[in-house]
C-alpha cells in the first residue's frame, strides 16, 4: 500500500496459523496430527533463532524495530523502519522462510516461555479475559491460553515444530503486507528475486483443520479469581453461536454488532453516562465484538467496585435501551471516522488488513457493509445476540474482599 510522503515503512509477514490450530491434516502426508497447546506461539519465538544469531540484532543494526505476535487465528512477524527498507524486507523474508530448530535451542526456549506463562498468570487483565473465554466456550480451543501451559510446552520437540512449520508456513497460507512511501513494483520484483526454498515454491494441498462442535450454551455463567488488585475487574461476554462464517457474511455481522455496541454502550450513550455517574464504571470501560471464522463473541468490561450490581444493571438495561434510527446513523458516522483513522497508523492498518484478509474480507468492503446497516438490522442483532444462555461473567476480586 503506497503512502507517498509517509516517513515510516511498516511490513508484516503473516501466516494463517494460530493457537487454535492444534489438530489438522498434514498436506504432504495426509496424516492427521494433534500437537501440544501453545505450539504456534512457541514456533513464533523460535523463528528468530538462526545459526548465526538472533535476527533481532540484524534489524537493530539497520535502525529498524521488529516484533512478532501469535493470536488465536494468525501468527505475524513485522518490522518498522525509516530507512533501508529493501534490506529490512530481505531480513524479514529470511526470518520467516528459514527455520532452525534443535534439541538444544528448543529446550532453552521451554524455560524462557515457562517464565513468560507464569508472568501472564500474575497479570489480572490477562486472567480476567482468559477466564472469560473458558467460561464462554466448552470445547472450542479458543478457550485455551494462546501460549499453552507449562505442561504442554514441555512436550514440544524440534520434529513437531518442523511439521507445523511445513504445514502452515507455506506461501499459499501466508500474506506479506507492506505500507509506506514505496514503489510497489520494486517490492514485487525484490520478492520475485528472493531465493525461495524449492519445497516452498510448489503447490500445497488445502490444510484441513479439525475443531470440535461447540454447544450453544456457555460452559459457566460466572467465574471468579482472587488476585492483588485495588478494585475488582469484570469482563462480561456473550457467545455468538456461529459456524464457518467468513467473507461478506462475517463482515456484515461484525459491522452491525459494532454499530449496536456503539449505540448501546458507547461513551456518548445514555447508559454509559449513567453507569459512569453512579460509579459503576470508569472511563476505560468499553464493549466490542470479535468475529472469526469458527467463533465469535462480544465482551465488555473494566474496573468496577460492584461487579454484581454492574452485571445486574447491564442485563436489565441493554435489553431496554431504545434504539432509534438517528442513533444508528450517528454511530455509523463514528464507525466510518474510526475506519478512516486507520490510514494514519501503518501498524493499525496492517493489523486490520491482515485480520480481515484471513477471514476472507477485503479492507475496502467495509464502506459498503457499513452503508448497508439499517435501524432494523441493529435492533434484530441486539435481540438475537444478547441472550442470557449465551452470557458469561468473569471477575477478579481483591485479596482483601
Amino acid at each position: 500500500m503506497p503512502r507517498p510522503g509517509q516517513r515510516r515503512t511498516y511490513a508484516t509477514f503473516a501466516t494463517y496459523y494460530g493457537s487454535i490450530d492444534s489438530h489438522f491434516r498434514v498436506p504432504t502426508t495426509g496424516a492427521d496430527l494433534e500437537v501440544p497447546d501453545g505450539i504456534a506461539h512457541f514456533l513464533e519465538h523460535k523463528m528468530f533463532a538462526k545459526p548465526e544469531g538472533d535476527v533481532m540484532d540484524q534489524f537493530a543494526a539497520l535502525g529498524a524495530s521488529t516484533n512478532a505476535y501469535t493470536e488465536y487465528l494468525t501468527t505475524s512477524y513485522l518490522f518498522s523502519t525509516t530507512d533501508r527498507v529493501a534490506e529490512c524486507l530481505t531480513i524479514l523474508m529470511d526470518l520467516v522462510q528459514r527455520p532452525h530448530f534443535t534439541e538444544e535451542n528448543v529446550q532453552k526456549e521451554q524455560g524462557i516461555i515457562e517464565q513468560e506463562l507464569r508472568m501472564y498468570l500474575d497479570m489480572p487483565g490477562d486472567r480476567v479475559h482468559s477466564n472469560l473465554m473458558r467460561a464462554l466456550y466448552q470445547k472450542h480451543p479458543v478457550r485455551l491460553d494462546i501460549g499453552g501451559s507449562v505442561a504442554s510446552i514441555r512436550t514440544i520437540t524440534p520434529d513437531v515444530l518442523y511439521r507445523c512449520y511445513e504445514t502452515f508456513y507455506h506461501p499459499s497460507n501466508m500474506l506479506l503486507f507492506v505500507v509506506g512511501d514505496l514503489d510497489p513494483q520494486q517490492v514485487i520484483d525484490q520478492i520475485a528475486e528472493a531465493q525461495w526454498d524449492k519445497g516452498l515454491t510448489e503447490s500445497q494441498a488445502e490444510i484441513v483443520r479439525y475443531l470440535p462442535d461447540e454447544p450453544d450454551p456457555v460452559a459457566e455463567a460466572w467465574v471468579e479469581q482472587v488476585m492483588p488488585v485495588s478494585l475488582p475487574l469484570v469482563s462480561i461476554g456473550y457467545k455468538d453461536p456461529v459456524s464457518r462464517l467468513e467473507g461478506q457474511d462475517l463482515l456484515t455481522r461484525e459491522v452491525v454488532s459494532d454499530v449496536m455496541w456503539g449505540v448501546l454502550l458507547g461513551k456518548a450513550s445514555p447508559l454509559w453516562s449513567r453507569l459512569y455517574e453512579e460509579g459503576l464504571i470508569n472511563d476505560r470501560f468499553g464493549a466490542h465484538y470479535t468475529a472469526a471464522t469458527t467463533y465469535a463473541y462480544s465482551s465488555m468490561g473494566g474496573e468496577t467496585p460492584h461487579p454484581e450490581r454492574l452485571a445486574e444493571v447491564l442485563a436489565e438495561e441493554l435489553a431496554r435501551v431504545a434504539i432509534t434510527a438517528e442513533d444508528v446513523e450517528r454511530q455509523k458516522k463514528s464507525q466510518w471516522g474510526g475506519f478512516a483513522t486507520l490510514f494514519n497508523s501503518p501498524g493499525d492498518l496492517a493489523y486490520q488488513y491482515n485480520a480481515w484478509h484471513f477471514r476472507g474480507v477485503d479492507l475496502f468492503q467495509f464502506s459498503d457493509a457499513l452503508a448497508s446497516v439499517s435501524h432494523k438490522d441493529v435492533e434484530a442483532r441486539r435481540d438475537e445476540h444478547l441472550q442470557p444462555v449465551h452470557r458469561a461473567i468473569s471477575v477478579i476480586r481483591p485479596e482483601s474482599s
